[in-house]
């Protein structure tokens, strides 16, 4: 394993430019993907809140490694470059996103009652370390069952953790009424322009050190990361593209085809060991951009093309990844030759490696973070 290139960085705030998700730019989205209309429309945020989004964020998250293995490339027969967010505070991608919209909202609110959000893994931890940075109390609402290191970690950043049933419906019902009750800024996971912008930060990076891929492969849950990742690099590398790779039984791809919303509802997780990406719907927030910004295409992975990814990046880059992270590293040795042209420089998004170490994919099938 070698890293590419890696840069230090400072701590700095600008002012507050993205946009509210209920502004009536998000309503125009909406509107577009109901009517299907031709018209192209810009992104509710851009390149401009990207940066400074970066210059927010500064000193309190990594600026992480770009590594290249030489044995991965010769398995794949190109050039492949990961974005370590496995290294990242807070051991995922989730920091970038959750610091921007908590900065943002101290920024707002100087004297905001703090913040509260859903979740059973990343985002949490990641929210909860924000607001400890930014002096804000917070709010972490988890689903009956979560596992114990996974509480732990969240209340280890200062957070309050209120359980709810184990659904997508009860989490965001239960964040809502915290919110109501207590005045205090809702932090979405991904349908929030403001995370979105955080975590395009992450194409930045990587396309200022490889500014020539040519197609960057992204693990999708919501499709915060996604969304950030797609309108971050069409506006550094309009000719690179950014693929979604997604657990079976998430049905992306039609949806995008078709720019409709296609999935079955209520919305439900997906069965997969990848507690990250187990969301089946994206967001109502980022599913136009995706439509507009992603590749339609989509790659689908199995848990067992997944724990494949995982132990490839275990033993020939020695890295800790996590099952989604395993996704993206079997799609770019496997699958590039679907693309035409095949490209030849791949980025590949490791996002995050929060593993259960005592209960690792190949070991037991037990979700695995």
């Amino acid at each position: 394993m070698e890293m590419h290139r890696q840069h230090g960085a400072g701590c700095q705030q600008t002012d507050n430019t993205a946009a509210h998700p209920y502004t009536v730019r998000a309503l125009l989205w909406k509107f577009q993907e109901l009517h299907l209309t031709s018209v192209k429309m810009p992104a509710p945020f851009g390149l401009k809140e990207v940066h400074e989004a970066l210059s927010r964020i500064r000193g309190w998250v990594h600026r992480t490694p770009v590594l290249t293995s030489q044995n991965l490339n010769a398995l794949a027969n190109r050039q492949l470059y990961f974005k370590a967010e496995n290294l990242q505070k807070t051991g995922s991608f989730k920091v970038r996103g959750a610091c921007n919209a908590v900065m943002l909202e101290k920024e707002k609110r100087p004297n905001s009652p703090g913040v509260v959000t859903h979740s059973s893994g990343n985002h949490g931890q990641a929210v909860a370390y924000a607001a400890k940075c930014a002096g804000l109390p917070c709010s972490v609402v988890v689903p009956k069952g979560t596992p114990k290191v996974k509480c732990d970690a969240i209340k280890d950043y200062g957070a309050n953790l209120v359980f709810c049933e184990a659904t997508p419906e009860a989490r965001k019902t239960t964040c809502a009424e915290i919110a109501t009750k207590t005045g205090k800024a809702v932090i979405h996971p991904f349908d929030n322009y403001d995370v979105m912008a955080g975590q395009g930060t992450i194409a930045l990076e990587l396309l200022e050190e490889v500014p020539d891929l040519d197609v960057i492969l992204v693990p999708i849950s919501g499709g915060g990361m996604t969304s950030g990742i797609a309108v971050a690099t069409k506006g550094m590398q309009p000719n690179c593209r950014v693929y979604p790779v997604e657990p079976v039984g998430k049905l992306l791809q039609k949806c995008l085809e078709s720019k409709q919303r296609l999935w079955p509802n209520p919305p439900r997780f997906i069965n997969t060991i990848a507690d990250a990406i187990r969301t089946q719907q994206v967001g109502d927030l980022t599913f136009p951009i995706l439509c507009e910004y992603a590749e339609p295409k989509v790659f689908s992975v199995t848990d067992d093309q997944m724990i494949e990814g995982m132990k490839l990046a275990f033993e020939r880059m020695k890295v800790v990844v996590e099952a989604a992270s395993g996704a993206a590293v079997y799609v770019a040795l496997t699958s590039m030759e679907e693309l035409k042209p095949a490209p030849q420089k791949i980025g590949v998004i490791l996002c995050g490696g929060n593993v259960d170490l005592d209960h690792l994919p190949w070991i037991t099938r037990k979700t695995s973070y």
